[in-house]
């Protein structure tokens, strides 16, 4: 056994890195180990979601989501701010275009406000006035929703994390973990470390990881992989929030919107279909122990009973581009799909 630290860590995706820096911050004279399969940070959910700075306002007032959301999307932009990392507070809007869309719609104003959001109804004219080429019945102004680059705020972290003296251990899987005693032992293919704790950090991989612990979490891993379209150039003037629609509570989804990218950009999207591999981000990629452990798993079984519509429908969007732009056109009609 090569080294001992005080705290391992399994993963260096955004969960990983900010666990890290918390420790580092809570116990400053700690010994830190993080571990990462890959040869960069970030490399799977963080680097590959839509860069949101989500505002919470969907989630249920005095629930944990709504509290961490509201705490941590202060603290990110604080971070950001002193940090340096580009962001921007570009707002969303959430638009109504069907009639029974407009009392879930007035329902969130209320569910924003209770979570301590400025929320704001506004009329179709108004919300031609913010957003010209939208067509909507009536939508919710968010102001505190923006955008970032996660993978510059984990490359912060690391940074951080490195200046503290922890050790950043990239291309380094976790393979075995030993109880004991006083703490774990964590093998790698390299080396095996000592920690007095280990915290799993592992993202697509965390089942495994706790399994690995001889810890049975009860829960697996179902892959979905969201698909996006990009906007051309001279078609970005037609978003200047983010612009999602009104959700249908029954569905695990938000439907597929606008988001602003930093760099100017639009992504168009995304759908959610099930991956054939936990790291499945193309059509092409499937891996059959992830598959055979998702179709053995019941409660992917339940999941299907209970949205296989939905989950029709968003395949069908996944092979046809037309299905897909015509989702788009609900919210921006003028949206080709040329």
């Amino acid at each position: 056994m090569s080294e001992t630290y005080d705290f391992a860590i399994a993963g260096g995706g955004i969960a990983g890195l900010a666990t890290g820096v918390a420790l580092a911050a809570r116990f400053p004279d700690a010994s830190i180990l993080l571990l990462e399969k890959e040869a960069a940070w970030a490399r799977h959910q963080t680097g590959h979601n839509s860069g949101v700075i989500h505002s919470g306002i969907y989630y249920r007032p005095g629930s944990l989501k709504a509290r961490f959301v509201h705490e941590g999307r202060r603290a990110l932009i604080d971070y950001c701010e002193r940090r340096g990392i580009a962001h921007e507070l570009c707002g969303k809007v959430i638009v109504a275009t069907q009639p029974e869309e407009v009392p879930l719609m007035e329902a969130l104003v209320a569910r924003g406000r209770e979570n301590g959001l400025d929320v704001e109804a506004i009329g179709p004219q108004a919300l031609r006035k913010i957003e010209p080429h939208v067509r909507g019945l009536g939508a919710l102004r968010v102001p505190d929703a923006g955008i970032v680059d996660y993978a510059s705020v984990c490359e912060s972290f690391a940074e951080q994390l490195a200046a503290h003296g922890a050790a950043l251990r990239l291309e380094t899987p976790v393979t075995g973990i030993r109880s004991e005693r006083d703490g774990v032992v964590v093998k790698t293919p390299c080396d095996t470390y000592f920690a007095r704790y280990l915290v799993n950090c592992a993202g697509l991989h965390s089942d495994r990881v706790a399994r690995l612990a001889g810890v049975d979490p009860e829960v697996r891993i179902v892959p979905f992989r969201g698909e996006y379209y990009v906007l051309k150039p001279e078609r970005q003037h037609l978003v200047r929030h983010l612009v999602y629609p009104v959700p249908n509570p029954a569905f695990p989804f938000l439907g597929v919107h606008y988001t602003r990218m930093l760099g100017g950009g639009v992504e168009a999207g995304p759908n959610a279909v099930l991956a054939f591999a936990r790291e499945g981000y193309t059509k092409r990629d499937v891996n059959v122990r992830d598959l055979s452990e998702v179709i053995a798993f019941p409660g992917f079984w339940r999941l299907c009973t209970k949205h296989w519509r939905e989950g029709a429908r968003e395949m069908y969007r996944s092979f046809s581009k037309r299905a897909f732009v015509r989702s788009l056109q609900r919210l921006i009609p003028e949206i080709g799909g040329r």
